[in-house]
Parts: structure tokens; C-alpha cells; sequence
């Protein structure tokens, strides 16, 4: 079994803020997959469904930020699943946007969500960072609470979506794979170098 968790704030003011990127994350791949409706359960939302094979609960803890690990925490325990079962998406401020990695274990970085899950589960799952970028160490909390600019839709919607298309291979654990696989479904095709014909002089 897989536990996919994504990060953020419960609230329809807080749905399009950077801070809940984890959010989006987990919708998208809910959408794709066709999983059954969201409950309420473990002080989150829920939603089952199956990727590869793997039957897949996706987790959106409606405890703010700052107490995810308590949601997450209930979870693990009901299902008796170890850290490596547990996949976390969360925004990264040190990634510029739009890009992402694959983390095994490691510290906080002083990010709320992830500290409170340390405090809960233990450092040792897995965590998508996804790239929001990062405006300066004076604005990270104005920042992290805004919504995301028109703009970076351009980025935004593409990275979601690569996310969703690739979920499967977390649940394979292959998570090198996964990253490769939204690497190549983000990068432009290389336009040919138009033909040139040679004329006599």
C-alpha cells in the first residue's frame, strides 16, 4: 500500500496560494486515476484508488499546515505503514519553479508541514519537493501565502499534470523513474534547423 500525502491549507482561501502546491499535486493525480470521492478521515480528506496495481490512499491533512503530522500520524498508524510507504508532496522554495526532485529522508529546511511530520512519523519517507522558487528570506511567509500569479500558470498546469501522468512509478518505488519521466514530459520537443539549400555563385 501507498500513502500519498500532499501539503497545505484546508479552505477556499488558501486553494490557489503557493503554500498548498501539495494540494494540486494530489488532486491531479485523484482526477487522472478516476479514485472514489474524498471522506473525511484522519483529520484530512481521503481518497482510495489504485496505481499500478498498488491500492493508493491519497491524504490531504485538514489540520493547517503547521500540524500535518498529526493527520498523516493517524494514517500511518491505522495502516500500519512503515515510513518508506509514505510519499509527501510539498512546495520547496530552494527549487526554482516548476522543477522537482525525489527525496528519501533528510531534515525540514525550517518548512511547518514537514517538521510537524518529523515529529510524528520519523524523517525516513519520501518527499516530492516541488519548486516554487524563492523571493528572499524576508518575504517567504507573504510569499508562501500568495496566490500563484497568472503567469506561472505557464509552469504551473504542465508540472501537475506531468505529476499525475508519472504517479504510477512511486507506487513501483522507482522514484529515479519518476522524475525522469516528468523531466521528459516538461521538456520542449528541439525544433529541427530549417534545411538550407546550397545555390552556385
Amino acid at each position: 500500500m501507498l500513502l500519498l500525502v500532499g501539503l497545505g491549507n484546508p479552505g477556499p482561501e488558501h486553494q490557489r496560494q503557493r503554500h498548498n502546491i501539495g494540494f494540486m499535486a494530489i488532486d491531479a493525480i485523484a482526477d487522472r486515476y478516476r479514485f472514489a470521492p474524498f471522506k473525511k478521515r484522519f483529520q484530512g480528506e481521503l481518497a482510495e484508488g489504485v496505481l499500478d496495481g498498488v491500492k493508493t490512499l491519497l491524504l490531504k491533512p485538514q489540520t493547517y499546515m503547521n500540524n500535518s503530522g498529526r493527520s498523516v500520524g493517524e494514517a500511518a498508524h491505522f495502516y500500519k505503514l512503515p515510513p518508506a510507504s509514505i510519499v509527501v508532496a510539498h512546495d520547496e522554495l530552494d527549487l526554482a519553479p516548476g522543477k522537482l526532485r525525489v527525496k528519501l529522508g533528510g531534515g525540514h529546511a525550517g518548512h511547518n508541514g514537514l517538521r510537524s511530520l518529523d515529529a510524528h512519523i520519523g524523517p525516513d519517507y519520501r518527499r516530492i519537493r516541488l519548486g516554487i522558487g524563492h523571493p528572499g528570506k524576508e518575504r517567504v511567509l507573504g510569499f508562501v501565502l500568495q496566490n500563484f500569479a497568472k503567469d506561472e500558470q505557464t509552469w504551473l498546469e504542465p508540472l501537475l499534470e506531468a505529476v499525475a501522468e508519472a504517479a504510477p512509478a512511486l507506487a513501483r518505488q522507482d522514484d529515479i523513474g519518476f522524475m525522469n519521466k516528468v523531466a521528459l514530459r516538461l521538456t520542449p520537443p528541439r525544433n529541427e534547423p530549417p534545411k538550407t539549400t546550397k545555390t552556385k555563385e
